[in-house]
């Protein structure tokens, strides 16, 4: 079983695949989000999205700049407001 992630910015898709978990910088504090989440929206601060793409991997570690969450039935969709590359 996975998650649907998506990483999206104004200017391009970056990212779109299927990982184990995925840490975001919300507003009020991190959370991490497994394939069965609860639906729900969050604001976003600047800072790590920690992408795990299987139980035991490393995460991947991309910085962010504001933006909002979404879980949905179909994933997880980022959107940020600017990504460093």
């Amino acid at each position: 079983m996975a998650l649907h992630f998506e990483l999206v910015t104004p200017a391009k898709l970056v990212r779109s695949e299927e990982v184990h978990m995925v840490v975001v910088p919300g507003a009020e504090g991190e959370f991490g989000v497994l394939e069965g989440h609860a639906p729900f929206m969050s604001t976003m601060r600047d800072g790590p999205v920690n992408i795990y793409t299987s139980a035991n991997a490393q995460p991947e570690t991309i910085m962010i700049e504001g933006g909002f969450a979404e879980v949905n039935e179909k994933g997880l969709t980022v959107l940020a407001e600017k990504i460093d590359e």
